[in-house]
């Protein structure tokens, strides 16, 4: 999983901070208007990105990325997605496809008895 983080959220982290124009097609997928808010959310990736380099090193204790990664990601496809999705509007459908498998398989991979 962290090696999964690290090229997926690699990838969207460099493009979002360098080159946000090519990351509102790719990764937004043109679906909100440009913005340089793009930016913000590439630093959010950042740091999910070397946090996960980390957890190759150190497992266990960097498994609290999982946790922040099911808390954001759930959140967001109920408040952005799911009421876009209800009103058939535009929202990021391969970054919502992509969140709902993340949300579906992290709580298997976090080891909840080592975190409480």
């Amino acid at each position: 999983m962290y090696l999964a983080n690290i090229l997926v959220a690699g990838w969207i982290s460099i493009t979002s901070l360098f080159f946000p124009k090519i990351a509102h097609h790719s990764v937004f997928t043109n679906a909100f208007e440009y913005s340089e808010s793009y930016r913000l959310v590439g630093a959010l990736w950042f740091a999910i990105f070397a946090l996960s380099i980390f957890g190759l090193f150190y497992p266990k204790e960097m498994s609290l990325v999982f946790v922040f990664q099911l808390i954001y990601k759930s959140s967001w496809l109920l408040v952005c997605a799911l009421p876009a999705i209800i009103n058939n509007t535009p929202y990021p459908k391969g970054m919502a496809n992509f969140f709902v498998i993340w949300v579906l398989i992290l709580p298997f991979i976090i080891p909840w008895k080592e975190i409480f």
